[in-house]
């Protein structure tokens, strides 16, 4: 799969997940063939008026062969100078959100909300292209539970010239609620010549496959199919991924994460990732008591090595789990 001539190793996305994609878990699914890896969001205001938390989201590693930055705003000149900012220069490709469902995000009229304004969603990719950068944008497929103006949404990004789009199959009311439309997304993918990413429901190699099979979109992005799991990426692009048990993997998260941030930031951000290893094993609930009373990272690593939970070998189909 190619966006603007960079050509990616695979086909298999890592979504932008706010709270989840950090450093560690990118690297992880990076490590496993994901062909491409974004941040979670970042504000464009953060970015420019120095918010001492935005600097947190951007560390990348090696492993991250290619990657994007997703940053969020609907000001059209502050998106431009954030694109701009130094702290970006590292990165591939810089994402637009134009999907996140959250309230506080939707009412100052950012993520979602851009799908009601696809003139002044069209003047941000077209500014923020000033970077110099492919410039690709997230969003879903309508705002009302029922509406489905995703079509007309993704002809406004390819005419403003998004060198790929990524398409969530759900609206904004629905948030994560029913099952991703995976027709709709197809017809998405008929109306424009750019690259289609399509997300939504994607749990294994199986869905991977009914989901390109079904829409006909270049590529997919996986997001809470790989929360606790970033070894579906190796299910789905066969490359190897040498960790025996779930336990090497948390104890890998652990060890990135270390390399970059504080001892709070890291026992604090793994209670959450935890919960999701552990998902659907046998013990998984003291496991999860035992590691959210952890203060320190000696006591977060101990309860780690301790678990026989974390003995399960690593599998990959955690859908029914989720």
């Amino acid at each position: 799969m190619k966006i603007d001539g960079i050509t990616l190793s695979s086909d298999a996305l890592f979504a932008p997940i706010a709270g989840y994609s950090d450093v560690g878990l990118r690297s992880l699914c990076a490590e496993a063939g994901a062909g491409l890896t974004y941040t979670e969001m970042v504000s464009a205001k953060g970015l420019i008026y120095g918010n001492e938390h935005t600097e947190d989201l951007l560390h990348t590693t090696a492993r991250e062969r290619v990657t994007a930055v997703q940053i969020f705003g609907s000001e059209p000149e502050i998106m431009a100078r954030a694109a701009e900012s130094k702290a970006l220069e590292k990165f591939d490709i810089i994402d637009i959100n134009m999907g996140c469902p959250v309230r506080k995000i939707v009412s100052n009229g950012e993520g979602s909300a851009l799908l009601k304004n696809p003139s002044l969603a069209a003047e941000i990719v077209r500014t923020v292209r000033r970077a110099g950068k492919p410039v690709t944008v997230k969003f879903r497929i309508g705002f009302e539970k029922n509406s489905r103006t995703g079509v007309d949404f993704a002809k406004h990004m390819q005419d403003a010239g998004a060198a790929a789009i990524t398409v969530h199959g759900r609206t904004r009311e629905q948030f994560y609620e029913g099952k991703a439309d995976r027709d709709y997304i197809a017809e998405v993918v008929r109306a424009v010549e750019i690259p289609v990413i399509a997300n939504g429901d994607v749990y294994n190699k199986e869905d991977y496959e009914e989901m390109k099979a079904h829409t006909g979109a270049a590529g997919v992005m996986i997001a809470r199919g790989a929360l606790g799991a970033p070894q579906i990426f190796a299910e789905i692009t066969g490359a190897p991924f040498g960790y025996a048990t779930v336990r090497d993997i948390v104890l890998k998260h652990i060890e990135i994460l270390s390399s970059f941030h504080s001892e709070t930031y890291v026992v604090n951000n793994m209670k959450k990732h935890v919960a999701y290893y552990c998902k659907g094993l046998r013990g998984g609930k003291q496991l999860k008591l035992d590691v959210f009373a952890a203060k320190s990272l000696d006591e977060l690593v101990n309860a780690v090595k301790n678990s026989g939970t974390l003995d399960a070998p690593v599998c990959i189909d955690r859908k029914e789990s989720l």
